[in-house]
C-alpha cells in the first residue's frame, strides 16, 4: 500500500509521470502486494480489483518499452 500512496504523492507533485516506468512499478508493486493480501484475507473484490490494477500497470510498462524501442 505504501508504494501506491508514494507513487500517487509523487505524480500529484509532478516528480514523477503517470505514464513514466517508476510510478508504473511502483504500481504493480503495490497493488500485486495488496493482491495478496486481499486473498489471503477471502476479499473477492479487492483481490480482483487489484489484479486488474497491477495487470494495467504492467501493461502500460510494456507499451511503453515498445514506444521507446
Amino acid at each position: 500500500m505504501i508504494s501506491i500512496l508514494t507513487a500517487f504523492l509523487l505524480e500529484t507533485r509532478k516528480v514523477l509521470d503517470s505514464k513514466e516506468k517508476p510510478y508504473l512499478l511502483l504500481m504493480a508493486i503495490g497493488s500485486g502486494l495488496l493482491a495478496i493480501r486481499a486473498a489471503l484475507i477471502y476479499e473477492w473484490a479487492f483481490l480482483l480489483l487489484e489484479i486488474v490494477w497491477c495487470l494495467a500497470a504492467l501493461l502500460a510498462m510494456k507499451n511503453n518499452v515498445k514506444v521507446s524501442q
